[in-house]
Formats: structure tokens, sequence, C-alpha cells
């Protein structure tokens, strides 16, 4: 068995820093917070692609010279917890400190440094005062298409499918764009104009974050912006520890299982172990099964990071998290594992397994304070992708978005209807508006699905199909990525089971070897995704939910029945495919 990596926020442990000014380090946090959402508003306003400023599929993050986490601003979750390994690699990468100059920005994409898929491309920034290295401001982003074997690779059996690597190399030097790699990045792209556009909009992110931060320190002078920080990071670390003392001392497994690696048709069950002991927490992953064939494969960063998003979920008080909060957190893995992938395994679908391990934390957690977590969610962000060729010139445009299921009932009362998943809370899907001016297909009807969740005295909440109704105007291929496709998530508490959940309505094609497969150009009928044995026009669709049933002798209570249309204006949507002023 390969030797065990246990990963640690910061130092572990509080600095003792008590002296600084507790009103000062509030303006100076209140100050990087702002710093990080200016990084999040300048990217937004000048990304070309929407599943950046609609979707908002990237993160922004500020960091100090040891890479502690300073301020980020509310973006993908699931990314935002893995940025500090992004800085550290990228900088490795180049040389380390040594290597770098004011004004270079670095580009590095390599999976198991960033935790993502080689489209989750990074930009790191170093800033200076003067001569003096005090941080970094970094920003990761999903690039529509990196030349991998398809725009959304879903059955891939290496990382050399997955997208062109760029293994930490310099992209600005000295302030000055190098052009052989900005032209390297986007000749490996089927659409090089979105590309070269989102690539533009995170240098001018970063470079917005560290001129914020320059002027955050300025303003209190490096000895008081540090003693600030230091007393910060010790709040946020009493803040979560003060939560963990609640919960009783003891070792809780919690049981999950995917449906399959996208390859093969096996389940891949798996153990998540929570040990907590006084204020101390480790998530162990080691238990877990071997590297799978298939793109599943979970690289160290997001492992680490589904496990700072969960527990950041219940015991950060809401409050911006920073490097402080993830100090009584250690994580477990065993390399060469499911969670903590080596090259070259494949790890294009990398967010499943992390997204399936967020809900067995939560389940391990819900056997010492059962009343403390919500019951399983849909378990998925049910991610959607098309992409073809534009009519006339042939140029090829590809676009996609996380869709919503429903979350799990709670003590204090049902659960919400179609949410993303909390790995990706902070996203979106776009507007019909959006989708339908910039790609070349209609979507008719946006619906929940009627009594998709559970009953029980605090349901679950209701799917959201998004029974598209989606008609394409020209030939494209699609790919549906679900799990949790054939069964019912798990349950906290005594009551009646689930309804199973699908990715019904989605309008995915299955192949018939691999269900996270891409369909055929030009195949226009919606099939499940799903598991049920009836044939797809008898099927009864149910939008993946979960439920909550409490014990108290109630009777359960069936859910409402809710439907809501969306738009249906096929003759605005017309016009604005034909590009004329409305």
């Amino acid at each position: 068995m390969s030797e065990l990596v246990v990963t640690r926020a910061g130092a572990g442990t509080a600095s003792g820093v008590h002296d600084a000014d507790p009103v000062t380090t509030e303006v100076i946090r209140h100050g990087l917070n702002s710093a990080a959402n200016q990084m999040k508003r300048a990217l937004i306003r000048t990304a070309f692609s929407p599943v950046i400023y609609e979707v908002l599929d990237f993160a922004v993050a500020i960091y100090d010279r040891r890479v502690r986490l300073l301020a980020q601003a509310p973006s993908l979750p699931t990314f935002m917890g893995t940025m500090s390994f992004c800085v550290e690699a990228a900088v490795e990468a180049v040389g380390g400190e040594e290597a770098l100059q004011p004004g270079d920005i670095v580009l590095y994409n390599v999976p198991y440094g960033t935790g993502s898929h080689a489209q989750d491309a990074a930009l790191v920034m170093p800033v200076y005062l003067g001569d003096e290295l005090i941080g970094y401001t970094t920003i990761k982003g999903h690039w529509l298409d990196i030349g991998a074997k398809d725009p959304y690779s879903t059955d891939t059996v290496d990382v050399f499918q997955e997208g062109t690597i760029f293994p930490g190399v310099k992209l600005v030097s000295r302030g000055e764009l190098v052009t052989d790699i900005f032209r390297m990045a986007t000749a490996n792209s089927r659409v090089p104009k979105m590309v070269a556009g989102d690539i533009n909009a995170e240098i001018v992110g970063v470079r917005t974050g560290a001129a914020a931060l320059l002027r955050v320190v300025q303003r209190y002078g490096l000895d008081v912006f540090s003693q600030a920080t230091e007393r910060m990071f010790d709040h946020g670390e009493a803040v979560v520890r003060s939560y963990f003392q609640r919960i009783p001392d003891g070792r809780y497994v919690g049981h999950g299982e995917m449906d399959d690696d996208g390859i093969t048709r096996t389940p891949i069950p798996f153990d998540v172990i929570v040990e907590v002991s006084g204020s101390q927490v480790r998530v162990d992953f080691s238990q877990a099964p071997g590297e799978q064939e298939g793109p599943v494969n979970c690289p160290l960063p997001s492992t680490v990071s589904a496990s700072r998003v969960a527990i950041s979920m219940l015991a950060g008080a809401g409050e911006p998290p920073n490097e402080g909060h993830f100090r009584p957190l250690e994580v477990v893995t065993r390399p060469g594992s499911l969670f903590h992938a080596l090259p070259p395994a494949p790890c294009y679908l990398y967010g499943w397994a992390s997204d399936q391990a967020m809900e067995v934390i939560y389940g391990a957690i819900a056997q010492a304070m059962p009343e403390a977590v919500p019951a399983c969610s849909g378990g998925d962000i049910c991610a959607l992708v098309w992409w073809g060729r534009r009519a006339g010139n042939g140029e090829p445009w590809t676009d996609g978005s996380p869709y919503p299921t429903g979350q799990g009932g709670h003590a204090g009362g049902d659960g919400a209807n179609s949410l993303i998943h909390i790995s990706e809370s902070a996203t979106r899907f776009p507007p019909a508006e959006v989708w339908e001016s910039k790609n070349p297909s209609l979507l008719e009807r946006v619906e929940l699905a009627p009594d998709s969740c559970g009953p029980g005295r605090n349901r679950g909440g209701l799917g959201e199909p998004r029974r598209p109704r989606r008609r394409h105007l020209l030939p494209r291929a699609r790919g549906l990525l679900a799990d949790l496709d054939g069964r019912a998530p798990a349950q906290r508490s005594v009551g009646p089971r689930r309804r199973r959940g699908s990715a019904a309505e989605l309008g995915a094609a299955r192949s018939p070897r691999r269900k996270r497969a891409s369909a055929r150009q030009g195949d226009a009928r919606p099939h499940s995704g799903g598991r049920a044995r009836r044939a797809p026009h008898r099927r009864r669709r149910w939008a993946r939910s979960a439920c909550r049933t409490l014990p108290g002798g109630r009777p359960p209570r069936p859910t409402r029945r809710l439907r809501h249309r969306g738009l249906r204006a096929p003759a605005l949507s017309a016009r604005l495919l034909a590009g004329r002023r409305l």
C-alpha cells in the first residue's frame, strides 16, 4: 500500500498573535474581500464565453507569500478549495520564487496540480511591493475547448485525451504577453476566439486583484497588514473549532457508491471516515478503491477541496473563508486511489467523485448530529454540453452548464426545490435569452418535476428536469454527465424510501455501452440517461431529488404538485438568432 498523505491548511494551528487592532483587522479583512470581488467583476465584464460571465464557472482568490488564503470572491466552491495547490504548483514549475519577476503571469493546467480537468486553466500572478514579493492573485476558469478528444470528454482512458497541457509556463513575462504561448493555447482550441477572449479576461482579473491588494497593503503598511491577517486567520480557526467541539468525539464512517466510471458498467462503492477529536477533524479517504479505468478519478486538490467545502458549509458561520477556517481539518488520502489520482490516470469527470464525497461526509456527521445536516441531495451537477458547427461559415460552437437538482430536507423544514449542488452553489445555468442568442437552438419549456421528491414530514426538494423541448436549428453533438442515476439518494433518518432519481428529460442520448458518452451528430431525440427498464417513450420521468423524514409518528404527507412553464417565445428567439434589433 502506498504511504498515506496528510494535507493540512496553513501552519495547522493558531499563531498566537493577539496584539493586532480588531477594528483595523476588520477593515483590512473587508478590503481584501473587496479586492477579490473586484477581480470577479473584472473577469465577468470582460469574458467572451457565457460559461464564464453567466454560468460563473471560475474561482478567484488572493494569497499571501506563504500561499495562505487571504480572500476569495463567491464563485465556484469546488474550485476555491483548490487554488492554493494551483499557486504552489505553478510557482514550483517555473523554478520557484527566484524565477518570478514583477509583472509575470504563469499559466498552469496540469490536472493533478489544479485538481481539475485540463480545461480548467489557472493563471497565477505574483504581487510585489517594491522588490518584495508579498502575495499572489489567481484565477481558475473553464475554457470552452482546449484540444481534447471532444469539447467535453466523458469517456477518456488517460489524461492525454483530455486536452493540451501547460505545465507552468509564463504567459506574461515582466508585463509583456508571451505571444508564442498565447498562440499555442488558441491554436489548440476548436473555439479560438472564445478562448482568446477568456484568456485576456483572466489576465485583466489577476492584474485587477494585484492592484487592489497593493492598495490595501500600502494604506496600512506591511507590518500592520501582516499582524492583521494573522489575527484574521486565528479568528477563522476559532469559529470552526467552536463548531467541531459540539460534535461528539468518535469515528464515523460514511458509505457512498458511484454508478460507474464512464467506461465500464461496474458500480464503485467507497467509504469516507470522519474522525472527531475535540476541535480537530480528520477526513480519511485512505480506504477508497484504486484508480478507475474511466475519467472519474479525483486528484488530491479536489479531494481536499470537497472536504473543505463540506465542512465550511456547516461550520463557517456564513463568513467568507480564509486560511484559518481550514486549520482544524486534516485530509488523509492514498496516492493511486480514486481520491488521489496520479499521472496518467484519466480525471476529466473528477467532480462526480468529489460531489459524492461531500454527501458521504454529511452522512458520516449525521451519525453524530443527525439534526445538523440535511438529507442527501440529488448529489449531482447534471452537466449538459452541446457542440456543433454554425451554418454558413462552418465555425465550431460549444456551450453548456450544470443543471439543478432537488435538495435534501432538514430538521428545519422541506428541502429546497431545484438548486445547483453545493459544490457549484455560486454558479447558475444561462437564461433562455442568453442561450438562444448565442447558440443555434430554441428552449421551449422549463419546469419543475411534479412529485419528484419523496414524501415525509419534511420532504425533499423537487428536481428540475428542465424538459428542454430544445429545438436545435443545426445538427450537433451532445453529452450528459450524471451520477446517482439508478439509486435513490441516501436518507438520514427512519422513514419511507424515496423514488429513484434519473437524468430524464435532459436531452442526452445514451450510448449502449457507456452512460457518459457523446451522442451522434444530428441525433435529435431526447432519451433518458437513467436506468429505468421501460422504453424511453413510456418511462415515468422523475428528476433526481431527495427527502428527509423525521421520526415522530406522523404519517407522511404527499408533496404538492408544482409546475412552472418557462418562456415560449420562438418568434423572439428567431429574431435574436437572425441578429435583428428589437
